[in-house]
């Protein structure tokens, strides 16, 4: 007779049910424990806001680190200093600083600005008192015939495209500022053939409003001096502008143009002859810079 088989699947239900017994015992002990550490550890209201208002600083000044590390570094004390030294002895070697391109008004100066690209100041002087009495306002610098102006430029060379140009730009000052020539820089560089050159030459010049206008003398003198990039007009004129106070921006530009006109020459520049030889780091221009006083002085213009 065979024998009734044993059933095996209870003692698995059995253990089963003890595993789930105390998988539930071990979530009630873990959620007392967490309700206990939350009630231990949570802080009062004033001190969330105490916490709350510390990182709020905390996240301010690293906004704050981070805008002044990338803020460009300005010119330091000694900078500054030496600076302060090269303008007085510029001061002292062209004591009476002018600019070279005779004006009567800002149109005046305009116009003649204009008109010097690619020729001497010279030049320019000898022909704008005969245009400006033929044309005395922007209005009739706009309505000339062009083949009357151009005999009165041909001297500055290039007559007939700087005819049209002197036009056009009349005619815009007439279209869009009534005949006058406007007073920020915004405004002047959105006119025909004016750029920040020409621009700030007007305001610091004309209007007497702080400005550097960086030209090829300006540019090159400042980069010898290693105060900004030769090429980078807008560079050149943020660093030269850092060294001073605003109210030595003009004489320091036209000390500087003068200065690049009559000694720091492009090609061979008087070194032994120039009066910033012992603050400046270019002095010699490995060897393009002429040291030898006498020869230095037979240089200077």
């Amino acid at each position: 007779m065979n024998a009734t088989p044993v059933k095996k699947a209870a003692p698995r239900k059995a253990a089963a049910k003890a595993t789930a017994a105390k998988a539930t015992a071990a979530k009630a002990t873990a959620a007392k424990a967490t309700a206990a550490e939350a009630t231990t550890t949570e802080a009062p209201p004033a001190k969330k806001a105490a916490a709350k208002k510390g990182a709020v600083k905390k996240a301010v000044k690293a906004v704050e680190a981070v805008a002044e590390a990338a803020a460009p570094a300005g010119p330091d004390l000694e900078q500054t200093r030496r600076a302060r030294r090269i303008l007085k002895l510029l001061t002292a070697r062209y004591p009476d600083p002018v600019l070279e391109l005779d004006f009567e008004s800002p149109l005046q100066l305009l116009v003649a600005a204009v008109l010097a690209a690619q020729t001497l100041d010279e030049r320019v002087n000898l022909v704008t008192p005969v245009l400006f009495a033929k044309y005395p306002t922007a209005a009739d610098l706009a309505a000339a015939d062009p083949a009357e102006m151009e005999v009165i430029l041909q001297p500055v060379g290039y007559f007939r495209k700087k005819t049209q140009i002197v036009m056009k730009l009349a005619a815009t000052l007439v279209e869009r500022h009534d005949g006058e020539v406007p007073t920020t820089l915004d405004e002047l560089i959105e006119l025909p053939w004016v750029g920040r050159k020409t621009a700030n030459m007007v305001l610091g010049n004309a209007f007497g409003t702080p400005a550097i206008s960086v030209d090829t003398h300006v540019g090159r003198v400042a980069h010898r001096l290693a105060w900004g990039p030769e090429k980078d007009v807008e560079k050149t004129e943020a660093d030269v502008a850092a060294l001073f106070e605003q109210k030595d921006w003009v004489p320091v530009n036209l000390l500087l143009i003068l200065h690049g006109r009559r000694t720091c020459h492009s090609r061979k520049p008087a070194c032994g002859a120039c009066p910033l030889a012992e603050e400046c780091p270019s002095a010699g221009l490995a060897g393009k810079g002429e040291l030898d006083p006498e020869k230095a002085r037979a240089l200077l213009k």
